[in-house]
């Protein structure tokens, strides 16, 4: 399975892809925003996208819309993780049609778990 993994941290992209790692997941590609990663797309063919919300050119909600109006990868399943944790963040996240949502910081078991949740309903 084909990760793009967006963050704006060097950081977080390493300790994602690292979890993504010690949960079996080794095929991962990494964009610094949201535009790169519209603009890496369709030569990175992604299965799965995990996105950060808050990133200079393109935020994760406006990726996350973007994605899902493009005719090739609509359908595929969109994972954000951010440190914006209140209730009407989650809100504006899900009508983004974001999958599911975790808060930073995080464990890999809860990386899984979410992965699993949204693999499962697909």
């Amino acid at each position: 399975m084909q990760f793009l993994i967006v963050d704006d941290s060097p950081t977080m992209l390493r300790i994602i892809r690292n979890a993504l790692k010690e949960i079996g997941y080794d095929e991962v590609e990494e964009a610094e925003d949201g535009q790169e990663a519209m603009d890496m797309i369709e030569s990175v063919s992604p299965d799965f996208v995990i996105t950060d919300w808050n990133m200079p050119n393109m935020n994760g909600v406006d990726l996350a819309k973007n994605i899902r109006n493009h005719p090739d990868f609509g359908h595929v399943p969109i994972l954000m993780i951010t440190t914006r944790g209140m209730k009407e963040d989650v809100k504006t996240a899900m009508e983004a049609d974001v999958d599911n949502y975790i808060v930073k910081p995080f464990e890999p078991d809860v990386l899984d778990e979410k992965i699993d949740t949204i693999l499962e309903a697909a």
